[in-house]
């Protein structure tokens, strides 16, 4: 992947075209900096952007966070069911945190613990029929949000964007597990 300052990429106004209080993350590069750190400078600021309205708005219509979302989505994913420790890696969370979020998601009848017939000693996470039918009302809103959100970029645009983002998200996999093979942090 090239790395060269500026080479042919197209600079836009950004602060004339957002305004000075919308530009974020991206206020932090510079003219002369590497075209990565100015590549995950702008993935951040529109992921934060993105994400920030979308917390607004699932605490505005349906009164839940952004985590307790992501929680359900998981469990939606995996109908039979999930190991706390499995649920805790898919949202790159701690423990901790999933533990919280079970037991208020428990307690509002959206998720079940139920014994784990192959581990007697752990239970699975499990949506219950109120929690698959909560969740796919707030996903269905969630995917309008976003097609509006993103709604004036080109479609054609869109995929390439994904396709992408695809190559440099297993690039950056291969960089990482490679640097953790020499013993090298990135």
């Amino acid at each position: 992947m090239n790395d060269a300052p500026e080479a042919a990429a197209i600079e836009l106004d950004l602060p004339r075209l957002l305004g000075d209080d919308q530009i974020g993350h991206e206020a932090r590069a510079a003219s002369g900096d590497r075209l990565s750190l100015k590549v995950w400078l702008r993935l951040l600021a529109c992921s934060t952007q993105i994400e920030t309205e979308i917390r607004k708005r699932l605490r505005a219509r349906f009164g839940i966070t952004l985590a307790r979302f992501d929680y359900l989505a998981q469990l939606h994913r995996h109908p039979q069911g999930l190991r706390m420790n499995m649920l805790s890696r898919y949202l790159m969370v701690t423990g901790g945190n999933v533990t919280g979020l079970t037991d208020e998601l428990e307690r509002d009848g959206l998720v079940t613990r139920e014994d784990d017939p192959s581990d007697r000693r752990s239970f699975r996470l499990r949506l219950t029929d109120a929690g698959r039918q909560a969740f796919e009302t707030i996903a269905a809103a969630h995917e309008a949000w976003l097609v509006e959100l993103c709604a004036g970029v080109d479609g054609a645009l869109l995929e390439a964007l994904y396709e992408h983002l695809g190559q440099l998200r297993v690039q950056l996999a291969h960089n990482v597990a490679a640097a953790n093979e020499r013993g090298a942090s990135l």
